[in-house]
């Protein structure tokens, strides 16, 4: 595969290189005295400038002519016979990078007996659809669906090409990427337009979640990013809205099965949905125990709400990782969400601050998500929330 190299008769054994690698990615050899890379590259390309022989070399192909990409592709995800809100979330936020720069919103849809979804997909905003129909991609499965996505882009070059940040999403957008030696930025929670370069800014939250990167791929196509669930939001369906389907065949060899799915099991759990709830009653540090959640329960049960937490909860053990919100568990968007003993760290607003109401229920006047609220109680949730839970049984006779 492409990557970074030394040319062994140009390298002099300087060592200059080691020095400059933040990945302990360059071994070398006492005895031949020559550098070479190892699998921890991740080919960022530090080690080039600072050789003094040029002897090291990037196989990474740099697109020179990028007018012939165009338009901003959304993989349209869909599982259990439904579209899955992630890729009319992406249709949303794809209209308004298309139009900063002139091109065409493309959805990408593919399986078996799916062309169902397509209507759908032109009233969230496609004005393109790219169909890849066969058999064999009824179940997703990373072989078959790598090579559909790499034909695709081969064939009709895109300039953005945008997935969920679910499982499937996590698993399909590296292969992809690295297969067309493209760029891609995880987790993203903003997407905008550069106005001056026309470049893709992609911004996630990096060291942690302690400082925001944004991010830009100049030299490659097309422009890959993930974004989790409930970060954009969807627009209004037009109703009849109608567009350009384009089918693709794909042919498939014995070559392109890495694995055989027999069997697909499905283990009985308590589905916890926070992407698509209205209402979340969700919990931090402050509730103290898995005994403490209880009280947050019983207000989500009149509210008919979804639990959310923290990480500290999470790893507390006192609710399911499931039920994380924030930058390591799940991003939402409900229209009201209340923080119990929560807080605020950056890491946590970042899976929830784009929620409708924010309601802030903390001991702590100095919480810092009191910074980000629309209401806030100052008191001791065990006191608050059982009186708010009271008062919503009565108003909602219930």
């Amino acid at each position: 595969m492409p990557g970074v190299n030394v040319k062994e008769p140009e390298c002099i054994g300087c060592k200059i290189c080691i020095k400059s690698c933040p990945y302990d990615a360059i071994d070398f050899d006492d005895d031949t005295k020559k550098a070479s890379i190892n699998d921890k590259c991740t080919v960022c390309g530090a080690c080039i400038p600072v050789c003094p022989e040029d002897a090291i070399v990037s196989e990474i192909e740099i697109v020179t002519d990028l007018s012939e990409y165009k338009d901003v592709w959304v993989f349209a995800e869909h599982r259990d016979g439904a579209l899955a809100k992630v890729g009319l979330q992406l249709l949303g936020c794809a209209q308004g990078l298309a139009a900063d720069v002139g091109e065409r919103v493309c959805a990408v849809l593919v399986g078996h007996q799916v062309e169902g979804f397509i209507p759908t997909l032109f009233e969230y905003g496609a004005d393109i659809v790219y169909h890849v129909e066969a058999p064999e991609l009824i179940t997703y499965r990373f072989d078959t669906y790598t090579k559909v996505m790499v034909e695709l882009v081969r064939t009709y070059s895109p300039n953005m090409f945008l997935l969920g940040a679910t499982h499937i999403g996590r698993d399909l957008a590296p292969r992809v990427s690295r297969r067309l030696n493209a760029g891609l930025t995880a987790d993203c929670t903003e997407l905008t337009i550069d106005p001056e370069t026309k470049l893709l800014k992609m911004t996630r939250p990096a060291f942690g979640g302690n400082i925001m990167a944004t991010i830009l791929c100049p030299n490659t196509r097309p422009q890959m990013s993930t974004v989790r669930p409930g970060i954009m939001k969807e627009t209004e369906p037009k109703a009849g809205a109608s567009g350009e389907v384009i089918k693709m065949d794909v042919e498939f060899e014995d070559r392109d099965f890495m694995i055989t799915i027999r069997e697909i099991v499905k283990v009985p759990r308590k589905m916890v949905n926070l992407e698509e709830a209205k209402i979340i009653v969700s919990g931090g540090r402050g509730v103290g125990s898995s005994a403490g959640f209880k009280v947050l329960e019983e207000l989500a049960e009149v509210l008919e709400a979804e639990i959310g937490g923290s990480r500290v909860a999470v790893e507390q053990g006192w609710i399911s990782q499931d039920n994380q919100v924030g930058q390591t568990g799940k991003s939402v968007r409900p229209d009201l969400y209340i923080a119990c003993g929560i807080s605020g760290s950056i890491q946590h607003r970042a899976g929830m601050q784009t929620s409708g109401i924010i309601v802030v229920i903390n001991k702590d006047p100095d919480a810092y998500l009191f910074k980000i609220a629309d209401y806030g109680i100052v008191g001791d949730l065990h006191t608050v929330v059982p009186l708010l839970t009271e008062a919503f049984r009565k108003e909602l006779g219930k």
